[in-house]
């Protein structure tokens, strides 16, 4: 839509200026610094960062309700900086100018609700919110929008060249920063560190596709992450995991539009998120939160963090109601399906400490952010019941399912409203588990028993050696390939129930 088509009121707040002061903020010591350099993390205290505008007041002198007009005509300018996740821009990088932005397709993903059937299995209304459907299959694109975006203005500012992005990964993070900086022409270049043995057929698949240096290291992702944080330390390398400030920034625009596609009335709602290495979470909270000072949104939804049992350091931590007395202690992760959350020390911790106590002081409620653990077999099962009515649930939006389910069952959440499940992928990413399912071949530590209602293989039709079938290279006479069809038919009608017409 043309901006001469949009109303008059509107047209001057369409197309942002760069604007805003943008620092880091160190979580430890306090100390702020300017962007105009990549860091990860306090060069004094080697605590994590967040990105703060300190001239964020100046967009209070526009009213919430404006704020969601603009937010809302954007959505139908075909400008492509305007197009994903940077139509709210004023919240998640106001200092990058439009020629800037790296757009791929991400952001705006759908909401799909459930039927009644998958509501009454959960215990109350709810949908997933599908960030599978996303450039690289993950909501990792969101982060790497920004991200990238963020590196693309130092490279075009500083004129850098031959920049090397990296990160660790259990899959999704090597295959969106792959496919992001595969974008570039001849200025960055990507290398992911994967746990070997750890990641999925399709999603390693992904990274050599974009042309990403891969390398696999023994251990889990934990171990990755250790050797990644030491060459951003050691070697001038863009570090692309969620301790880069500018990806958790990005990763707030899955709160704004979840609050655009419920008419920014978000109170009654329950938001789901898998806890991992915490980055999502926290961005989410952040991005309710900033809707919130801005008045866009007038309340604040319930947000419940999942954890599996075999990757839980977070809901430990909260198992403390006194927050003085709590003590955040790493664990070592067992084997899990839901791949992305299978992180016993969460880089973004600190983040979540922060956030979680200003979330629930606004708020006003101590349960406004709730952590349930839920089981491996849980999570598979949830993953598989949704899949059969309707979705494209990866084993993170099986977590969450499945979480939803338990904080029903102890009455954590409110049944009346309705639960916004992140399904953070899509499910073709987590084939191999759906296989091992079906199968009934999960190794032991999984904890996995398939249930036989869920199980699901191909039928090969066998006909009898009287009856000739076709093959590759071979056509048959036409009498022969007619009775080849009936009797195919008729045995397919058979195995299905069918009965005859005529």
């Amino acid at each position: 839509m043309k901006i001469e088509k949009f109303p008059e009121k509107i047209r001057n707040y369409l197309i942002p200026s760069p604007s805003g002061d943008y620092r880091y903020r160190c979580l430890g010591c306090g100390n702020e610094y300017g962007i105009d350099e990549l860091l990860y993390v306090c060069p004094e205290c080697k605590q994590v960062l967040l990105i703060e505008d300190r001239n964020w007041d100046r967009l209070k002198n526009i009213p919430g309700t404006l704020w969601r007009d603009i937010f809302d005509y954007r959505s139908m300018l075909t400008l492509s900086g305007l197009r994903g996740i940077y139509r709210f821009q004023e919240l998640l990088g106001s200092i990058l100018p439009l020629d800037s932005v790296i757009y791929l397709g991400e952001g705006h993903t759908p909401v799909v609700f459930a039927n009644s059937v998958m509501c009454d299995w959960a215990g109350m209304p709810f949908c997933f919110k599908n960030d599978g459907q996303n450039p690289s299959a993950s909501f990792k694109d969101r982060g790497m929008a920004s991200a990238f975006s963020y590196l693309n203005y130092l490279v075009k500012k500083k004129g850098w060249k031959n920049v090397l992005a990296i990160c660790a990964s259990t899959g999704d993070t090597s295959a969106a920063a792959a496919l992001y900086a595969s974008y570039f022409t001849d200025s960055v270049r990507s290398a992911v560190l994967l746990p070997h043995g750890k990641v999925t057929p399709q999603q390693l698949g992904q990274p050599l596709g974009n042309g990403a240096y891969v390398i696999e290291l023994p251990g889990v992702f934990d171990d990755c992450m250790k050797v990644v944080e030491y060459l951003s330390e050691k070697y001038p390398v863009a570090l692309m995991n969620s301790k880069n400030a500018w990806r958790i920034l990005g990763q707030e625009s899955y709160s704004f539009e979840i609050a655009q596609q419920f008419d920014y009335d978000v109170g009654h709602l329950t938001v789901v998120v898998p806890i991992g290495n915490a980055g999502n979470i926290t961005a989410i909270l952040s991005g309710f939160l900033k809707l919130y000072d801005l008045e866009i949104i007038t309340e604040l939804p319930t947000i419940l963090g999942v954890q599996s049992e075999h990757a839980n350091p977070v809901f430990l931590y909260y198992l403390e109601p006194n927050p003085q007395q709590r003590e955040f202690h790493p664990v070592t992760v067992r084997p899990s399906v839901a791949q992305a959350a299978m992180i016993g020390d969460p880089v973004s911790m600190p983040r979540v400490v922060e956030l979680v106590e200003r979330y629930r002081e606004t708020a006003g409620r101590s349960n406004a952010f709730q952590v349930v653990e839920v089981s491996e077999q849980e999570i598979m099962d949830s993953m598989m019941m949704a899949n059969r009515n309707g979705h494209i649930a990866c084993t993170q939006g099986g977590e969450c399912l499945a979480g939803l389910k338990r904080a029903v069952n102890q009455k954590l959440v409110n049944t009346d409203g309705i639960a916004i499940l992140d399904a953070t992928a899509h499910a073709l990413k987590f084939a191999v588990f759906q296989e091992k399912y079906f199968n009934d071949d999960f190794e032991p530590e999984y904890e996995i028993t398939p249930k036989d209602e869920l199980k699901n293989n191909p039928i090969l039709l066998r006909l009898p050696d009287t009856v000739p079938v076709p093959s590759q290279g071979k056509k048959l006479p036409p009498d022969e390939f007619q009775r080849f069809v009936e009797h195919s038919a008729h045995e397919i009608a058979r195995m299905l129930g069918l009965e005859t017409t005529s």
